[in-house]
């Protein structure tokens, strides 16, 4: 069951979700439309963090987000990208209007059973829906304790990425997971956290103890003990399925 107030987190955070959260690696939008298509639709876009891996893939993209905040950074850093204002279980897209659907981070947040009809709905029958998330590399071993101090769900029982693999409506077809990795300094990574749902929710002091208990982590770790610019290491899983 999704946590209103976690979903509802994000509304207001669009500039600083943009500037510190990770993109996307350009290997995840290939696994999902590896051709070019007609009608391309980002589904929970927030920004376009993945939206812009879709403009050189389509004829026409699409981008359906809740929040005003991250709509409004998302036009203006894609001003070719049709930019709606909606969300999952309601998606204000015609009948078989799309060829593929991408969500990017963002369909634990939905209401599974209404948004696999609405997804199918908009998507041509063949076409291609791909559930991507990026996730800490298990080998890192002070950016998988910082997710443990900061995400409830990070962890032995994490199961924001978990699909059930049986979505109505569709086929599930693969999973392909991609190593990268990108620099950032250490404040950066330090303000990346504050726009998790779990920090944005919690109380102030609750926050200071999140932050404190990160940089001890980047203090004791002798990877990054001292260094203000580090290497932070991704894996990114793309689930895909075909519309039935």
């Amino acid at each position: 069951m999704v946590d209103e107030a976690l979903a509802r987190s994000f509304e207001g955070i669009g500039a600083d979700y943009d500037r510190y959260r990770p993109g996307f690696p350009a290997v995840a939008a290939d696994a999902i439309v590896p051709r070019h298509v007609g009608v391309a639709l980002d589904l929970g876009a927030g920004t376009g963090k993945f939206t812009e891996h879709l403009v050189d893939r389509a004829d026409r993209v699409m981008a359906v987000e809740p929040s005003a905040a991250m709509l409004e950074v998302l036009r203006e850093k894609l001003p070719t990208v049709q930019a709606l204002a909606g969300d999952a279980e309601q998606i204000p897209v015609g009948d078989a209007a799309v060829d593929v659907v991408a969500v990017a981070q963002a369909f634990h947040w939905f209401d599974r059973v209404r948004a696999c009809a609405e997804i199918a709905r908009v998507l041509r029958p063949g076409g291609t829906l791909g559930l991507l998330w990026n996730r800490s590399d298990p080998a890192c071993s002070w950016d998988t304790a910082a997710a443990r101090v900061i995400h409830p769900a990070v962890g032995e029982a994490d199961e924001t990425t978990s699909t059930a693999e049986d979505l109505p409506g569709f086929r599930f077809d693969r999973l392909e997971s991609f190593h990268w990795s990108e620099p950032i300094t250490r404040d950066d990574y330090l303000a990346r956290w504050s726009t998790v749902s779990t920090y944005l929710v919690a109380e102030p002091s609750a926050k200071a103890a999140m932050t404190a208990a990160i940089e001890e982590i980047l203090d004791a770790d002798a990877a990054t003990r001292g260094l203000d610019g580090l290497e932070l290491p991704h894996l990114t899983d793309v689930y895909l399925y075909t519309r039935v």
